[in-house]
């Protein structure tokens, strides 16, 4: 990593802080809002399955396995466009 200027770090930090908090966002509301609002969640159905149970069981899962893709890709973009990637290996 080449040496960076105050601004352009805390100009990279802030956008890592956005991105971090968008992220917790989306955490939270599929670890816990999912959960607090399953009742009123199960009045709907997805494939046969009340929408609270399956969002409890595996919708939530396969969110966070989305959201980890997402969430690396869109640092690596924000890494490189303040020259602070990783270099790529060959």
């Amino acid at each position: 990593m080449s040496e960076i200027t105050p601004e352009v770090r805390a100009k990279h930090w802030a956008k890592t802080k956005r991105l971090t908090i968008i992220t917790l966002i989306i955490w939270f509301i599929f670890s816990f809002g999912v959960h607090w609002f399953a009742d009123f969640l199960n009045s709907f159905t997805f494939i046969g399955f009340p929408l609270g149970f399956y969002m409890a069981a595996q919708g939530s899962l396969v969110v966070f396995v989305v959201l980890i893709f997402w969430l690396a890709r869109s640092q690596g973009k924000i890494d490189e466009e303040f020259g602070v990637a990783e270099d790529e290996m060959k």
